[in-house]
């Protein structure tokens, strides 16, 4: 078993009777699903259908704690808040009193709350504790992780206000519910699903070369546009491909040669053929 600590990490408290109606109405999935023991992968959108964060929701007997990028607990306090009028609900950044960690490889040892990972059984676990526990891995470890299973971290490999939830595998990966009904931006994400209008998919790629940085173009052998870079480290990364340019890899960005790997788990029918 492998255990990080997650600096980057904080975690936003929502408490009261009516949280999880509260964020029913917001949020991308079915927040039902959100009980003890099991944590629920979902996103906050536009009202156009554009992605703004996401964030694992882990359920406690009074509250649920939104495992979220550190950098936006404070925005999506103000966003969610804006939303509140007579529920009952609150809403507190508690990342000074919970530190998030990753576990991958068997199941963790301590903390105070360890739930699975919902994206992938492969991806590990979460796992949310009051004091930073014991770790044998380090975060660049568990990047490297999450990059080989093609796992998107937020502002890393998303656009605020302009990523759709479907190019980045929130539809295969758990991150959304298509039967429990209206929530912000649900009907743009639903006509993307349903008139097949995803153009774009966030790939693993391997990286032959000095890593490119974060939105550098990817062009084909003859210097057609295939899309542009996201992050990446160690010869791993991830890009926003175009699905139609995938049968004309390997790529190049920058200096460096891109190698698409597709994950088992993702669905493209450019390749139903295949």
């Amino acid at each position: 078993m492998s255990l990080a600590h997650l600096p980057d990490r904080g975690v936003l408290e929502v408490a009261g009777p009516d949280r999880a109606a509260f964020l029913q109405g917001l949020v991308s999935n079915d927040m039902t699903q959100a009980v003890p023991g099991q944590a629920v992968w979902t996103a906050l959108l536009t009202p156009q259908g554009k992605w703004l964060a996401d964030f694992f929701v882990c359920p406690t007997g009074e509250a649920f704690l939104l495992d979220a990028e550190r950098a936006q607990v404070a925005d999506l306090v103000q966003r969610l808040d804006r939303f509140r009028l007579r529920s009952k609900v609150t809403l507190r950044d508690a990342s000074e009193e919970w530190h998030v960690h990753a576990a991958w490889g068997a199941a963790p040892m301590g903390g105070d709350m360890a739930l699975p990972d919902p994206r992938l059984p492969e991806a590990g676990w979460r796992v949310l504790a009051r004091a930073p526990l014991p770790a044998d891995a380090t975060a660049e470890a568990y990047d490297l992780h999450r990059l080989a299973l093609g796992l998107p971290d937020g502002t890393k490999d998303l656009e605020r206000e302009k990523s759709v939830l479907l190019e980045a595998g929130f539809d295969e990966l758990n991150g959304v519910s298509w039967t429990k009904g209206c929530y912000m931006g649900q009907e743009l994400t639903a006509r993307t699903r349903y008139r097949g209008l995803v153009k774009r998919r966030l790939v693993p790629v391997a990286v032959e070369g000095p890593l490119p940085t974060r939105g550098t173009p990817v062009a084909d052998a003859a210097g057609a546009e295939a899309g542009e870079m996201r992050s990446g480290r160690d010869g791993q990364g991830l890009a926003l491909l175009r699905i139609d340019a995938l049968a004309r890899a390997p790529f190049r960005c920058g200096e460096a040669l891109l190698t698409p790997r597709i994950p088992a788990w993702m669905r493209l029918p450019a390749r139903e053929d295949a």
